[in-house]
């Protein structure tokens, strides 16, 4: 299975269960031989998110820091069954490279498969959403293969997130139902750590294993490296150099 060199959701202390710096993590995936990252800080209507303009005034990050390219982004919280996330004014999303749209259980209130298949399918429509984050949580399970064919037929993607094996075991045999769904679909993935400290970051060694025990195809992993990434980036959107 081929290595992963763009890690592209990433916690810092903007999020207050965060750890690392920007800098730190940036120093952390250089030497870690990481191509690009992007810094995914938690939207507000999660309790340790930060103020909007903090999303707003990401634009003063450099593009690139220690030899790693630095993609500004944001993790949206979905807050319902009709996919509705965080209110944060489009001209700062549109200045967004990596749009991540997740549930987090204190500020998601529907309930049952049809409810959680309605909110992925509501924020995949989103059109600055990008990729469906660490959707295996066994709290919230849905039609994998409605949502999968769904973000192939918008080009967006689905996350398979080391952080479920590590920190959320229960979602490890929806993860594989996750990715077979994408593989049958061919839908694109993205394989990320979610890393909230420097130590984390650009580990995917459960996702991997798990992705090489289903043949899943090499070329649906769209952040594989920063060039595959970009790729797909320039049809969504553009990216700074």
């Amino acid at each position: 299975m081929t290595k992963i060199l763009a890690d592209v959701h990433c916690h810092t202390i903007a999020s207050d269960h965060a750890y690392s710096t920007v800098l730190e993590m940036a120093k952390a995936a250089a030497e870690a031989g990481l191509e690009a990252i992007a810094i995914t800080d938690h939207a507000p209507e999660l309790g340790d998110g930060p103020h909007w303009w903090h999303f707003d005034n990401l634009k003063i990050i450099p593009h690139e820091i220690y030899g790693v390219k630095i993609l500004r982004g944001i993790e949206m919280n979905i807050l319902n069954s009709r996919g509705e996330v965080d209110r944060i004014p489009r001209s700062t999303m549109s200045r967004l490279d990596i749009v991540i749209a997740s549930i987090h259980s204190p500020c998601y209130g529907s309930e049952g498969l049809e409810d959680h298949t309605s909110s992925y399918m509501g924020a995949l429509q989103n059109p600055f959403v990008d990729i469906i984050g660490h959707s295996g949580t066994a709290a919230y399970p849905y039609d994998h293969m409605t949502v999968a064919k769904k973000a192939k037929e918008l080009g967006k993607l689905i996350e398979i997130n080391q952080h479920s094996f590590v920190g959320r075991a229960s979602s490890i045999p929806n993860c594989k139902k996750i990715a077979e769904a994408c593989k049958a679909a061919g839908t694109g993935i993205v394989v990320n750590s979610d890393a909230h400290i420097t130590f984390d970051l650009g580990d995917y060694s459960d996702a991997l294993a798990l992705l090489k025990s289903i043949d899943f195809p090499e070329e649906l992993i769209i952040n594989r490296s920063y060039r595959t990434l970009k790729e797909f980036l320039r049809q969504r959107k553009i990216i700074g150099e």
